[in-house]
């Protein structure tokens, strides 16, 4: 491939660091004016176009994977230096087989139907004239995200799928892996005939440049900050624009009085231990009170996998002389985003216990009931107030993929005007068409 070090990286920082803090303002809002002209022509972009520069983009993946993962070693290469914790480096990490899934996951957006222009509805006014609810772009899209440099593609799909263009501003620890990904997207752009600018990339990890970016009400129509608690903290806090959170995955594993203790010990080891780091990753295991005997077994698993349990002193007392090495649990451990191998445990007395705990210190993300009873079930699934309700199923499956959406921008935990994980339809809002035969308003 060879553009990734000679024409991108090699010189771009330099010349960004040098910058005065006037000439950032000016390149940051020249960014923003540029998206919004973009967008303006995404909207009339057809289906076909963008799902010929979605296939088009999947194969260049594929095809450079080697310099993507050379790309990212430089960014591992430094992840020590700058002291990034085990899960940090996990979610930096790309392999070949992560990055065909990548691919892959392109290659599904591109089947997905199309939701620019869609009817939502047809209105039935009272002068009779022809009204429709169309589903549109939102616009120009800022997305603010940390390490896991899969985000940039992700949200450069999504985004042009649905007719927004997007700037993306990843974190400095996935500055090479983003680096290389936008180059290949850009070019795809070019080679598809359609406005580079529909996908553009903060060049600078400068907290300067994101305090300017935040400040672009007049192009910028959301902001979508995905990553830490400081994070999308800072970005609520300093930003004009309208923002949806994706805020931090506090996830719970409830295990009913009666359920499959086989069933009940698989979905637990797989919510908290398939893929730690990521955000719908189970951090508490509650369990009623009438199926604690399930707990040595399941403990003794979860520690035979590494996991470090802390738990109350009802499930401490059922441990005690079982080897298993325990941790107190604090109150506030169970309101702990730990995106390790870290599990808070609780002994509860019933299903509400369960489902207040969940509601006062859960984050509205994603929490499962494992229960033979129907209306357990029900009771958990109407109760817990969270994007993502399951009944006896992992908590890994909140997921856009799993969901059908292809990729996702990321999973909400927000109300307004999205919620859970967000794809094509949630990047989309809406206008009023309305067609007359010369009606006037008396």
């Amino acid at each position: 491939m060879g553009f990734y070090s000679q024409n991108y990286l090699k010189n771009l920082p330099k010349r960004i660091i040098a910058m005065t803090e006037k000439s950032l303002e000016t390149l940051i809002e020249s960014i923003a004016q540029n998206a919004r002209n973009a967008s303006l022509e995404l909207v009339t972009i057809p289906a076909e176009t963008k799902n010929r520069f979605l296939n088009d983009l999947a194969k260049s993946i594929e095809d450079h994977y080697q310099d993507i993962l050379d790309a990212n070693q430089k960014d591992l290469d430094n992840a020590s230096e700058m002291g990034l914790s085990d899960p940090m480096i996990e979610r930096l990490t790309f392999t070949k087989k992560r990055i065909y899934k990548m691919a892959e996951g392109v290659r599904q957006v591109a089947k997905l139907q199309d939701p620019v222009g869609e009817e939502i509805e047809q209105l039935s006014p009272p002068r009779g004239f022809d009204l429709r609810k169309i589903r549109v772009p939102i616009g120009v899209i800022g997305i603010i995200y940390e390490s896991r440099p899969n985000v940039t593609i992700d949200c450069a799909i999504l985004c042009l799928k649905s007719g927004n263009a997007s700037i993306l501003r990843g974190g400095k620890e996935a500055f090479h892996s983003n680096s290389c990904l936008i180059q290949i997207i850009q070019d795809c752009l070019r080679n598809n005939h359609i406005n580079e600018n529909a996908v553009q990339f903060i060049p600078t990890t400068d907290r300067a440049a994101l305090n300017v970016l935040l400040k672009q009400d007049a192009y910028i129509h959301c902001i979508i900050p995905r990553g830490g608690a400081g994070l999308i903290r800072f970005t609520v806090e300093n930003s004009r624009i309208p923002v949806i959170k994706h805020y931090t995955g506090v996830c719970s594993v409830y295990i009913d009085s009666e359920c499959d203790f086989h069933l009940a010990e698989t979905i637990t080891l797989n919510s908290k231990c398939q893929r730690p780091s990521v955000c719908n990753a189970a951090e508490n295991l509650l369990i009623h009170q009438d199926a604690s005997e399930i707990l040595p077994k399941l403990a003794d698993a979860l520690h035979t996998q590494g996991v470090e349990l802390r738990v109350d002193a009802a499930a401490k007392a059922i441990l005690l002389g079982t080897g298993i090495p325990v941790k107190d649990a604090q109150e506030e451990d169970f309101g702990e985003e730990y995106n390790d191998l870290i599990l808070s445990v609780g002994i509860v007395a019933n299903i509400e216990s369960a489902i207040a705990l969940i509601n006062s210190k859960g984050s509205g993300h994603t929490d499962t009931i494992i229960t033979s009873k129907p209306e357990s079930a029900a009771l958990f699934l109407n109760s817990v107030d969270s994007a993502t309700v399951i009944h006896n199923a992992t908590t890994r499956f909140s997921d856009g993929f799993e969901f059908g959406l292809g990729a996702e921008i990321g999973i909400s935990t927000d109300r307004l005007h999205a919620r859970g994980p967000m794809g094509l339809n949630e990047l989309c809002t809406y206008k009023y068409v309305l067609h007359g035969t010369g009606e006037i308003k008396d």
